[in-house]
Formats: C-alpha cells, sequence, structure tokens
C-alpha cells in the first residue's frame, strides 16, 4: 500500500521536526519535503504533489492561507491542512475560505494528529474540537433556532431515536446544538472533560459523521431532538 505523502510547512524549524517525528511513527505516512515560507511552499508542491500539506498559518513572504488559496486556484490536487496555535474565528473561517481540508491546532496530540491526516486523505474534512464549534456556530447563524435552556436537558421520552442514542448523548448532543464546548458542559454535568469528549465521540459514531458541523446538521436536518 502507497504511503501519504505529506509536506510540512512552518517557519519554526524545530516544529517541523516535531511533527515530522510524530507523524513518521506510523508506517503509513512518509514526510517528502519541507518549507518555510509560503513560497517555498508552493514551488514544493507542484513540484512533488504530495497527498497533503501540512502548512502554518503565520509566516513570512506568504503565509498559509495565501499559499492555501493559490494552490486551489491552481488546481493542485494536493490537500492543504492548516495549523495554527489559535482557534480563532477569522482564521477558521479565512482557511475554509481558502480551501483547505482541515483546521488542527499545534496542541492536537498524537493520536487526533494521525486520525486526522488519514481522513483528509481518504477525502474527509477535519478540524480540531474547538475549530468544529466555530464552524457549527457559524453553520447555524441566524437560522439557528432560539437558545436552548443552559440547564442539561433530557428528551421527555425514555424512547431511544433510531440512532440508539441514550439519553445522555442526546443531553449532550442538544448542548452542542445550542454552541457549547466540552469545558462548558463537562461543567454543567459535573462530569470530565475527557468524559464529555468520549460521549461526542459516540454521538459522531452512531450518526455516522466525523465532526460537530456535520453532527449538527444531522440532528437539526432529521429532527434527533
Amino acid at each position: 500500500m502507497d504511503k501519504i505523502s505529506v509536506v510540512l510547512v512552518d517557519d519554526h524549524v524545530l516544529v517541523r521536526d516535531g511533527i515530522k517525528a510524530m507523524l513518521e511513527t506510523d508506517q503509513e505516512i512518509d514526510v517528502i519535503g519541507e518549507a518555510d515560507n509560503g513560497l517555498q511552499a508552493l514551488k514544493l508542491i507542484k513540484t512533488r504533489l504530495p497527498d497533503l500539506a501540512i502548512m502554518d498559518i503565520r509566516m513570512p513572504e506568504m503565509n498559509g492561507l495565501e499559499a492555501c488559496a493559490a494552490l486551489a486556484e491552481d488546481r493542485v490536487p494536493t490537500k492543504v491542512v492548516m495549523l495554527s496555535m489559535h482557534d480563532n474565528e477569522e482564521y477558521v473561517l479565512q482557511s475554509l475560505s481558502a480551501g483547505a481540508w482541515g483546521y488542527l491546532l499545534k496542541d492536537t496530540d498524537k493520536g487526533e494528529f494521525i486520525r486526522a491526516i488519514k481522513q483528509i486523505n481518504n477525502g474527509v474534512r477535519y478540524y480540531s474540537g474547538p475549530v468544529s464549534n466555530i464552524l457549527a456556530n457559524q453553520l447555524l447563524g441566524a437560522a439557528k433556532q432560539p437558545a436552548l435552556n443552559t440547564q442539561p436537558k433530557i428528551s421527555a421520552s425514555d424512547k431511544k431515536d433510531v440512532y440508539g442514542l441514550s439519553k445522555r448523548e442526546k443531553q449532550i448532543l442538544a448542548m452542542v446544538v445550542d454552541g457549547k464546548h466540552n469545558k462548558d458542559i463537562a461543567e454543567l454535568l459535573e462530569k470530565s472533560v475527557r468524559t464529555i469528549e468520549t460521549h461526542r465521540f459516540n454521538i459522531m459514531k452512531k450518526l455516522a459523521v466525523n465532526n460537530a458541523v456535520d453532527m449538527i446538521n444531522k440532528a437539526m436536518k432529521e429532527n434527533i431532538l
């Protein structure tokens, strides 16, 4: 099986070295090149045509957003994954507009990072948890229904829906639709953030979706709550 070819683009050598070391622990991923600014990245990517380019946003000469947009305009098949220290709404939306396939935070753990790379390589977009919430809130926009009560909500019916969601899972799903982050939900339910993350993973698995945006879309479209 062919490996997933990756180019790293970041103006900090230590960051590139760290990501490279992390990715190459997985036998399915091969880092085939590196660049330290957007202009270098364009030349390298157009020459090597990697499957993915992991690209920092803030760089000298040409930033990651500009480089991503240029690749999209030239119809280069490489999928760009934006990398940032910030879950800044403006950066996230600009990345989406530029044609990025994903947005990862630099504090993303190894397991999630590698899962994201493989998912994006398979043609499925991926956004770190906080980033998914930003996109979901943007998606809901003016069409969003009146905010749900800030207190945990449990469906009046004990009956599970066709997806097999439990009361707790419906409760958490309702709070995600309301725009709450994992930390907020954990505090309201007096649970750990890790527990909430596990519930969200199970919800996405049952709904057959890969991120918070799709999860909210499906919940609203199919009137699950």
